[in-house]
């Protein structure tokens, strides 16, 4: 009797099960940048408007992109930071996403 093998099918499958695995034990963040153009009232009220931050967090938040140039204001699946990334951009803020593990943040 020989062993069971294989297919390419299911190794996909395994693949595709353990990038899943991956990526929800490594999140993806959502970064808001510094700017010269965005008041810190507006940036603040984006983050209310759009996360629905209670206002002291959205302060916070505002005033870390103020002083340290950057903020991560969500933390998530990839195709969700992707999501806020874009409307950050449609509010005109500058964002990027990354993995969480990709450094410092």
């Amino acid at each position: 009797m020989s062993a069971p093998t294989v297919g390419p099918d299911v190794r996909a499958e395994q693949e595709t099960h353990a990038d899943a695995v991956a990526s929800l034990a490594d999140p993806w963040v959502t970064i808001v940048w510094n700017d010269p153009v965005n008041l810190m009232t507006y940036v603040t009220y984006v983050f209310e408007s759009y996360f629905g931050y209670p206002p002291a967090r959205a302060r916070t938040l505002m005033l870390q992109v103020h002083r340290e140039g950057r903020a991560v204001v969500s933390t998530g699946p990839r195709e969700r930071m992707e999501v806020d990334v874009q409307a950050m951009h449609g509010f005109g803020l500058w964002a990027t996403m990354r993995r969480s593990s990709e450094g410092d943040a």
